[in-house]
């Protein structure tokens, strides 16, 4: 048996992981799960995921779900250095709080936008929702003090934010000159070899289907 990851390119977490696979070089299987034809809602899916979501990582039997677990649990069997998710008591505790950063603020301003199309069908964003987007990019920024996002090296909290804040142009397109030090970050590790490949062209597809979608935007 091997690895397998299962997922959609247009989803941020399932992208976070696809990049902290490559970043470590682990073999794995990656198996695309189609959303709206519901395979997600399978028995056998359930199975390994009850809440339906994805990703979802197979490691020979061992199933794990949440984007962030995956990604610290892959570190913390895989990796042959500490430099993705360090050891140090005090740098692991700054990767933790960026990881909890990414799913409680970044993450959730970004799904209350597309979450109303999702889940209801609904095709204009309100400014309140904007705004939400805006407030965790201005936290972003204010974050970003040092070359990545939980220090002066690329760590797993680097993959999971960059993957929902690349994905931000779902819903407007991130101003350079309100938030130049996203903008450099996200310039930063795009020159890594594989953030290209495994996370912006899913970003990218992610953000062209929304942008088709909406009817109206109120910015």
């Amino acid at each position: 048996m091997s690895i397998v990851l299962y997922g959609i390119d247009m989803s941020p977490p399932v992208r976070a992981c696809l990049v902290t696979l490559k970043a470590l070089e682990v073999p794995f299987e990656y198996k695309v799960i189609n959303l709206g034809t519901g395979e997600n809602r399978t028995p056998e899916f359930l199975k390994m995921n009850p809440q339906g979501t994805v990703p979802v990582l197979d490691d020979n039997g061992i199933i794990v779900t949440d984007s962030h677990a995956i990604c610290i649990y892959l570190c913390e069997k895989y990796a042959k250095t500490d430099a993705l998710y360090p050891k140090d008591l005090l740098k692991r505790t700054e990767v933790n709080q960026r990881l909890f950063f990414d799913a409680s603020v970044i993450y959730k301003a970004l799904w209350n936008v597309s979450s109303v199309f999702w889940m209801r069908g609904i095709t204009e964003v309100t400014k309140e929702r904007t705004d939400n987007v805006h407030g965790a990019l201005r936290l972003t920024e204010t974050l970003l003090e040092k070359p990545y996002i939980a220090g002066d090296t690329v760590t797993i909290a680097d993959f999971c934010c960059a993957a929902t804040v690349s994905s931000v142009p779902a819903v407007f397109d991130i101003d350079e000159q309100k938030y130049p030090r996203i903008t450099a970050w996200l310039a930063r590790l795009s020159e890594l070899p594989y953030f290209e490949k495994y996370n912006n062209a899913g970003a990218k597809e992610y953000s062209t289907f929304m942008r088709s979608q909406w009817t109206k935007v109120e910015l």
